[in-house]
């Protein structure tokens, strides 16, 4: 395990700062497209009450044509802070739909400009506005005039590698009004693959003055902290590395405010989670949350014997009552071994 060194400790004991608003974990939950909702939220913030949640990315343009705002906007009085992420490339209507969420209670609002999926990309939202900083800097400066909370920014080092310009453009962020950064050390060409490249956070940190917050590859506790200590950046969020484990955020902001890990939750913890997870995703979306389920249930089956074929079985499930007789029998089967 990678000791904290006495400054990064000084410094992660106060709270993270985002222009006038303050959060006491310098731990992030990541926003995650089909991911990231209410329920899956609220499993984090079990282990995690004090870090900073976020919404999945929202469409701005979407949002100025609909009557009512979408499930995904959704957020629990009680779950503060929170955030809200936007996508778009309109000015405009980001700034309208940063109104709508600070009306929904959005502690802050968070513009995604390094999404790297295609469809965002190519009708130029997510990290296509890499490509176009000048329009990247009219949003952050139109979205700010528009809301009270401060506005933040989640992006990568570049569209490629002949095209990382992170630095220039985290500058213009900045100036244009944005309170945060946070940087995935990847370009948008790597996509996930590849190691994240940290000594771009670094560089961006050192340029900055507002906090910086360091994404990519933040799969433990050790990973959590050398990256902190190799960027010096203002804190961590964390992503993939929540997928079937909503407990990492919680870790890591343990060991940050305690200096000793957390004993990590058994299998059969997990598996109890992973059913919780599923009575709960129907509970609110109904058939179409045993739907999304299969996939978060397959996360949760790795790490013990038998896990291969209950995540083939977890994929096909079709009701809370399948799921749930599926884990039981892998459960039962743990406690004869051990």
């Amino acid at each position: 395990m990678t000791v904290l060194s006495a400054e990064l400790k000084q410094k992660l004991a106060t709270p993270l700062k985002i222009g006038n608003f303050e959060v006491k974990s310098r731990v992030l939950q990541s926003p995650l497209s089909g991911v990231t909702d209410l329920v899956f939220r609220r499993l984090v913030r079990r282990h995690a009450p004090e870090s900073m949640m976020y919404t999945e990315m929202v469409n701005a343009t979407g949002l100025h044509y609909v009557k009512e705002l979408p499930q995904i906007m959704e957020v629990d009085n009680n779950e503060r802070p929170i955030s809200i992420q936007l996508f778009d490339c309109r000015p405009d209507f980001l700034a309208e739909a940063a109104e709508m969420a600070v009306k929904e209670g959005a502690d802050t609002v968070d513009i995604n400009m390094g999404c790297p999926v295609n469809k965002i990309t190519k009708n130029g939202g997510g990290s296509s506005l890499l490509r176009q900083p000048e329009l990247a800097g009219e949003i952050v400066n139109k979205v700010v005039k528009a809301v009270p909370v401060p506005v933040t920014v989640k992006t990568r080092i570049g569209w490629n590698n002949q095209e990382i310009n992170i630095l220039e453009f985290a500058k213009r962020m900045e100036d244009a009004g944005a309170q945060m950064l946070t940087l995935h050390g990847r370009t948008r060409a790597q996509g996930y693959n590849g190691p994240a490249r940290w000594e771009w956070i670094g560089k961006v940190k050192e340029i900055l003055s507002i906090p910086v917050i360091a994404n990519g590859d933040i799969f433990s506790v050790d990973a959590a902290i050398r990256c902190l200590e190799e960027t010096g950046a203002d804190g961590v969020m964390c992503s993939r590395g929540t997928l079937g484990y909503p407990f990492l955020v919680g870790e890591i902001d343990y060991f940050l405010k305690n200096g000793v890990e957390k004993v990590a939750p058994t299998a059969v913890e997990k598996l109890e989670c992973a059913k919780e997870h599923l009575q709960a995703l129907w509970e609110y979306k109904g058939d179409r949350g045993i739907r999304q389920a299969r996939k978060h249930m397959t996360w949760y089956a790795k790490g013990f014997p038998g896990a291969g074929e209950l995540r083939g079985q977890l994929a096909k499930v079709e009701t809370v009552e399948q799921g749930c007789d599926l884990i039981d029998k892998v459960i039962e089967n743990l406690a004869l071994v051990n």
